[in-house]
């Protein structure tokens, strides 16, 4: 399938996530530039990590006025398939395809690290190759990767299940000591009400070779791949 990988000014894990959809995954995968206009054809539209315009004002805020993401917000309309991931899932939530917000970590601090998740929702194209209560071993690089959203809003994407990945343990509890951004339910990836558009902090085009330490991230990639098939 084709995919095409958004880059902005100051993203860092675009060539990342072309180099793990082709080179690894076998798709054809090609750059965006965030000014052109068309998504020539992706079936699939990913918004990688890093710092898109400086991270000036707060993560993603510029970013979502850029002249691609309003075909990127016409594509989601009418069905098709958008992921981000790290600050692409903040310019996701900044230009509202997706609920809630980004905020400061709970340390202040930036955080790397690999972290445990749990698979809340498996019925989902970004989810669909594995199994519920599934944990993944996923990497993550953030300073702003605190999720909020109103409680009223919480309460609703749980029962919708929206919320489609969990910071856990490696038993698979949920613990403050697991959670390392604070982030609200212990929330590390959610979707849309059409579930079309997923937003995560971890890096799955990070872990897609044994050589970097795992390939859980393979998983995310290869459901959306037979969703579309």
């Amino acid at each position: 399938m084709k995919w095409g990988v958004v880059r902005f000014p100051g993203s860092l894990d675009d060539a990342d996530s072309v180099h793990a959809l082709a080179d690894v995954m076998g798709q054809s995968a090609f750059m965006l530039w965030h000014k052109e206009t068309s998504l020539r054809g992706a079936e699939c539209v990913l918004l990688p990590g890093g710092f898109s315009y400086g991270d000036y004002l707060r993560t993603g805020a510029i970013a979502r006025f850029s002249p691609v993401m309003e075909s990127v917000a016409k594509f989601a309309a009418d069905g098709g398939l958008v992921i981000g991931t790290c600050n692409g899932f903040q310019i996701l939530c900044e230009a509202h395809l997706l609920p809630g917000a980004l905020t400061r970590n709970r340390t202040l601090s930036f955080i790397c690290e690999r972290v445990t998740l749990r698979v809340e929702n498996a019925s989902t194209p970004f989810t669909c190759a594995m199994k519920q209560g599934e944990l993944l071993r996923l990497p993550i690089k953030h300073g702003e990767g605190l999720y909020v959203a109103p409680e009223d809003e919480l309460l609703q994407m749980e029962e919708r299940g929206q919320v489609l990945l969990r910071y856990v343990d490696d038993d698979g509890r949920e613990t403050e000591a697991a959670n390392l951004n604070g982030s609200t339910r212990a929330i590390a990836g959610v979707a849309n009400e059409r579930f079309n558009v997923f937003g995560l902090m971890p890096h799955p085009e990070h872990a897609v070779e044994p050589m970097l330490g795992g390939i859980d991230g393979r998983k995310i990639f290869q459901s959306i791949i037979e969703s579309v098939r």
